[in-house]
Order: structure tokens, then sequence, then C-alpha cells
């Protein structure tokens, strides 16, 4: 069990969502009660420019979640301020929390891996990150 200690929180917010900020004061919250500290926020936003609402109904990068931009500025920050693990507010498939952690260099966590009667924030087990890859199936010789 590896213990966290200095996390970033990373948010996917629509431009209509106006309580966005009470999310991630929340999610800020359930990370300080479990012991981590955190050091930095990042919000993506979609559909607040004109070229965003129209991309509003495109699908989301499958591998990120995030744009390139802010996917390079929080790996900027991760490097440069020794970063334990990065939280995100949004659910994430295996796949995406493979390629983000595989581009981050650390942990990568959602705001569903953070268990209330846990004493300590902690990274997901080998069997969770097991648990989301694809199994082959076993071919029978």
């Amino acid at each position: 069990m590896t213990v966290i200690g200095s996390v970033v929180l990373v948010g996917l917010f629509s431009a209509k969502d106006r309580d966005y900020q009470d999310r991630l004061d929340a999610l800020e919250a359930q990370v300080t009660a479990l012991g981590g500290q955190v050091l930095d926020r990042f919000v993506q936003r979609r559909g607040v420019s004109d070229g965003g609402v129209r991309l509003m109904t495109a699908p989301l990068s499958r591998r990120f979640l995030i744009g390139p931009g802010k996917l390079e500025e929080i790996a900027t920050t991760c490097s440069s301020r020794n970063v334990d693990a990065v939280v995100f507010i949004n659910g994430l498939s295996g796949y995406q929390r493979r390629w983000l952690s595989t581009r981050l260099g650390r942990p990568v966590l959602t705001q569903a891996d953070l268990d209330p009667s846990a004493h300590h924030l902690t990274s997901p087990t080998r069997s969770q990150r097991r648990a989301g890859r694809r199994q082959r199936p076993k071919r029978r010789r």
C-alpha cells in the first residue's frame, strides 16, 4: 500500500456546469480528510467558446479525456512540484487510466477510488490495475 501525500486535482466540466468549483472544493476536502495535500487544480472546460460548443457532441479523447495542452500543463506541474498522484473528478476507463498514468508518470486515481472508510489516500492495488486491463481469452490447443 503506497501512501500518497501530494496530489493535483483534474476535472473536465461542461460550460453549462456552474458549480464545478464547489465540486472541486468537495474533492479537495475529501483528499485532505484522507491525509493528502492538494498542490494544484486543473480544469478543462468544454463548450466555452464557439468552437467548443460545436465540439460538445464530439467524443472525448479516448486516451486522455482532456486536451493535449492541458495534459502537458499537468505533466509539467507534476514533474516540477514532485506530485505523488493525480486525482480526476471524472470517471476514467481502464484504458484512459493507463494512458494518463504512463503519460504523467504517476498513479492516476478517480474520485471513486477515494474510499471514505480508508485511513490513507492510496494508489490502486495491483489487482485493481489488472482489473482495468482486458483479459485475453485462453486458447485451447
